[in-house]
């Protein structure tokens, strides 16, 4: 064990702990691990944590399992009580998100909003921190700004989900606070959150996402293909996809105005938009991406499989699925804070520049796949191959086949088969590698140590028949996380290599700002 604990990793620590000397980590470096490395299985019992204690079951299942994430798992409900209320109202907001289905883009949004509230009404309450927004609360004496920041929350959280409030006044109950105060009196703590979410509501009420309206697509977007023609090979095509209940429904580009929306650091959606994919249907390029894939469909295996389900749905509890990629930055952020004790001050700090980045990340995201309108694989695949024999996975149950090009699916659930939108660039790429990039700024170094084990037959994409046996993910590092995410779209059969590896680098880029910006306000010096 290291202890970082020089004046250097003091001033890192900065958002990190209270006490530097809490940093500890494994001094073992991380090996180059590839996505396939990995083969063996993992289960770890309920006696087995009765034996050998709460820390190495930990240890040995990762956050998933703590977090209560994994069906029909145990989970550290006395740890989880310490929670400050940082942590106690990002849950309340995922929750608010699974409940009501919304999808990446606003509720990477929505986080971003409720965290900004927060940290709003926490810099009235710290000598050198600023809000966001001009709010006309005066700088007070330092103290513990819980009530404060949990007004805010609840502000933001009722606005953003107003058939939500039951939930959230039940959060504010178990405080003791009293929901109906609405004191915009700003020298109680009451007023303060009330005051400070208001100054952020009001603002993003105006930013272009159409709140109002439902997140509807302002911009008159129009796909050039249809769910029976392929018009044009390079660009998407919306599909005619199972609804679970024996129809059919075609696929709408998901916000396409999204790029659009008034970001926290970027001078625009575009400031780092990349050249773009493949866009003639004609060359050797367009060609090679499309058999990679098949590629991938054809060698895909328990582990493979694994990644692709776990990164697409998470630990099975998480909807709607295909989005775990915006939940599980805040999860492992969630981690990270039981880990290194965080007090109030540090989450609130670590959430909002987070959230932020995680927003311009999306916002990053879909102003390219608006720009370049990119085709999918299942279209580029039907539309080089139909009629013609290729070898890949053959559907559910039925693993690797010889089969016509055009009935070959991605390896996603029925329900889903693509998303309902662009390919380029991916969006799980795009989240991953900003948060990974965040929380390397947080902690200071890219040391994670978590891990998942897919027990047999707990599939989303194949309920019951995979995995064969127990499979383990393991994440030594945040970049291994990151990573993963963003090739669990090519295993899947959604992504092409471009839109993964471009995404990624956008999502640092856009991560890198973000970070700036946020250090600036907390720091006082913007």
């Amino acid at each position: 064990m290291v202890t970082d604990n020089t004046p250097r990793a003091r001033k890192r620590l900065s958002l990190r702990s209270d006490d530097p000397a809490q940093a500890q980590f494994l001094d073992t470096p991380a090996p180059d691990q590839g996505p396939e490395s990995k083969k063996t299985g993992l289960h770890v019992s309920r006696r087995a944590v009765i034996k050998t204690g709460l820390g190495a079951a930990v240890v040995a299942t990762g956050i998933g399992t703590w977090l209560g994430l994994h069906t029909n798992s145990t989970h550290a409900l006395p740890i989880l009580l310490g929670n400050n209320a940082a942590v106690t109202w990002n849950k309340t907001a995922l929750q608010a998100i699974e409940n009501v289905g919304m999808g990446p883009t606003p509720a990477s949004r929505a986080l971003a909003i409720t965290h900004t509230c927060m940290y709003d009404a926490w810099a009235t309450y710290d000598a050198v921190a600023v809000p966001t927004r001009p709010n006309g609360i005066p700088r007070q004496a330092s103290q513990d700004a819980t009530m404060a920041v949990s007004y805010a929350a609840y502000r933001a959280l009722l606005d953003l989900f107003p058939s939500q409030a039951s939930l959230f006044t039940t959060q504010m109950n178990s405080y003791g606070y009293d929901p109906n105060n609405t004191s915009t009196d700003t020298t109680t703590q009451v007023g303060v959150g009330n005051v400070a979410a208001q100054a952020v509501i009001a603002f993003r009420h105006t930013d272009g996402s159409n709140q109002a309206g439902g997140y509807a697509d302002t911009t008159g977007y129009m796909p050039v293909n249809t769910p029976d023609q392929i018009i044009d090979p390079t660009r998407w095509q919306p599909l005619r996809v199972p609804n679970g209940s024996g129809g059919f429904i075609v696929q709408k580009f998901a916000t396409p105005h999204w790029g659009t929306v008034t970001p926290f650091s970027l001078t625009s959606g575009s400031q780092f938009r990349p050249s773009g994919p493949v866009k003639d249907a004609t060359s050797g390029a367009y060609k090679s991406q499309a058999d990679q894939i098949l590629q991938y469909s054809a060698g895909l295996n328990d582990q493979t499989k694994t990644i692709a389900d776990y990164w697409a749905n998470g630990p099975h509890t998480v909807t709607p699925p295909g989005h775990w990629d915006v939940f599980a930055q805040f999860y492992i952020a969630q981690y990270l804070s039981l880990k290194y004790h965080h007090s109030l001050n540090n989450d609130v700090k670590m959430f909002f520049a987070l959230s932020s980045a995680l927003f311009d990340a999306g916002i990053s995201a879909w102003d390219c796949k608006r720009a370049f309108d990119s085709v999918r694989p299942i279209t580029a695949v039907h539309y080089l191959y139909t009629g013609k024999q290729v070898t890949a996975w053959g559907g559910y149950g039925k693993g690797t086949q010889s089969i016509d090009g055009g009935q070959w699916l991605p390896y996603q659930e029925a329900t889903i088969v693509t998303p309902a939108f662009p390919e380029y660039i991916s969006g799980h790429s795009t989240f991953s590698a900003a948060g990974a990039y965040i929380l390397q700024q947080v902690t200071g170094n890219n040391l994670f140590g978590d891990s998942y084990v897919a027990t047999p037959g707990s599939s989303d994409i194949e309920p019951g028949i995979t995995p064969k046996l127990p499979v383990l993910l393991l994440w030594l590092t945040l970049s291994d996380a990151a990573d993963q995410a963003g090739l669990s779209r090519r295993y899947g059969g959604i992504h092409f290599q471009q839109g993964d590896l471009d995404g990624r680098q956008v999502g640092k880029q856009v991560a890198a700002q973000a970070w700036s910006k946020a250090q600036q306000y907390i720091n006082g010096t913007i």
